[in-house]
């Protein structure tokens, strides 16, 4: 049996802890500063019992990390996964202090895990764990809307939020923002519209950044901009499809997508929604028509492309398979995709890495909005969107009587429709991303850094040890 200290988990804590020194020691800080910033505040291990669908008591090992209490409420997912581990949940929670700090959210970094196969158990006995989970970071003050936010994450969606919003309502009934405990919630127990795809829109706004600069883009022998390039996505999950569909709609080749089970790979280009409809209806990708079925699911990465976008777990790039990535540009979709040693062989070879910490932010950024709207009870645009429709209306009909001509009713419509919130949530992960990718980017020449995860990190510690400096813990 392996230790914890042993498992690809451990490796990917050791990972994140080797990506922060990395950066920390080009800063000006003093250790003690920089080991707080380093530090996990704190972390709950639980076990405790459920009853499975037959009867039979199962006892159920559960975690939550709160990485950072510089800023608070801590932020982050809940994954559900038989293979999580401590040290697992405290690098994620890490990850995500770095990353609120990157797109400017006010949060301190957290992460959970329930160690459970989400999909070999029935939706009752998953509600059952999510409200026991949730009663037990209750009762010790580890969730709330001002102490500790909790999010989807891998295994977890809509469905579970619901459960903990409803959990956590019924168990604080004196609460005015009891909604705010938790974020990707369902639409009807007040969600956020975009909350679903954000960190796959903030993936494509990511990689679309990246390419608008030729100075990162000549380099690796590539144009300016995302039509034409080639992509393999691995995951067809939340992250994944979304990804790939907002950049096959940008104009972007989808030459190969990974799953569980196998892939698939065609150099013609795949039909995203179509492989993610028949994924659905057949629970594989094989005999897709018109692609190669790849056995090996870790196999199509290592196929020819312009840019690969991991967006499953952590530690799918390690030293054995880095030599054989062909990719130009390395966007890691999912949390820690590329190991220490493995990123050391990519970047050798000259493969461009958009890193995690900051191509994976757009979930909290929108969870952030959808925090907000819970906190101040009213949608983003109720208050504006009739005035601002009305306004555009008069600025048509003054620009009509000014040149005496008409414009068409479509062309009317669409000139003064008001914005929706959708239309906020969009524009503002848009603006978000594209500010913390020049806030890096700029960091990284200025600084002149080795690559763009340790500017990432560069500019997340500074941003950290000003906020503990505001807060007069250090001068």
């Amino acid at each position: 049996m392996k230790t914890e200290a042993s498992t690809p988990r451990s490796h990917f804590y050791n990972s994140v802890s080797r990506y922060f020194d990395k950066a920390a020691q080009v800063t000006d800080h003093p250790p003690g500063l920089l080991d707080l910033v380093k530090s996990c505040n704190s972390v709950y291990r639980m076990r405790f019992p459920v009853k499975d669908d037959n009867g039979d008591i199962q006892v159920i090992e559960a975690f939550r990390a709160q990485h950072s209490h510089h800023r608070l409420p801590c932020k982050g997912g809940i994954r559900f996964s038989e293979h999580v581990t401590q040290d697992e949940v405290i690098a994620l929670a890490a990850i995500m202090t770095y990353k609120c700090a990157i797109v400017g959210v006010p949060f301190g970094g957290s992460k959970g895990g329930v160690c459970l196969n989400s999909r070999a158990h029935s939706p009752e006995f998953r509600e059952r764990v999510t409200r026991r989970y949730t009663a037990e970071l209750i009762k010790k003050n580890f969730i709330g809307p001002a102490i500790d936010v909790p999010a989807p994450d891998y295994g977890t969606g809509e469905q579970e939020m619901g459960w903990i919003a409803d959990t956590y309502r019924a168990m604080n009934f004196n609460e005015f923002h009891p909604y705010a405990c938790v974020t990707g919630k369902p639409l009807r127990l007040h969600g956020i519209p975009g909350r679903t795809e954000a960190t796959g829109l903030g993936v494509f706004h990511g990689i679309r950044e990246a390419l608008r600069r030729r100075h990162l883009t000549e380099p690796l022998g590539l144009s300016s901009g995302i039509e034409g390039k080639r992509v393999i996505v691995q995951g067809l999950g939340n992250v994944g499809f979304h990804a790939a569909r907002f950049l096959q709609q940008d104009g972007a080749l989808i030459v190969g997508i990974s799953e569980m089970d196998g892939g698939l790979y065609a150099p013609k280009g795949l039909d995203v929604p179509a492989v993610k409809e028949w994924l659905k209806e057949n629970g594989t990708l094989r005999d897709f028509p018109g692609a190669e079925f790849v056995e090996s699911p870790s196999a199509v990465l290592e196929r020819e492309c312009d840019i690969l976008v991991p967006a499953a777990l952590e530690n799918q790039i390690t030293a054995e398979n880095a030599p054989r990535i062909q990719a130009k540009i390395v966007a890691e979709g999912a949390n820690g995709p590329v190991d220490f040693a493995g990123e050391e062989i990519l970047l050798r070879r000259g493969i461009l890495i958009i890193p995690d910490l900051y191509l994976n932010a757009g979930g909290v950024t929108v969870s952030y909005f959808e925090w907000i709207k819970n906190l101040s009870h009213v949608s983003f645009g109720r208050m504006t969107s009739r005035y601002t429709e009305s306004a555009k209306v008069a600025l048509v009909e003054a620009m009509e009587q000014l040149t005496g001509k008409r414009l068409s009713d479509d062309l009317r419509q669409k000139v003064s429709a008001a914005p929706q919130e959708i239309d906020f949530v969009h524009t503002a992960l848009a603006e978000t991303m594209a500010i913390a990718f020049h806030n890096i980017y700029d960091v990284w020449q200025t600084q002149d850094l080795e690559d763009m995860r340790t500017a990432a990190y560069y500019f997340a510690i500074e941003r950290l040890c000003d906020s503990y400096a505001a807060h007069g813990i250090f001068p």
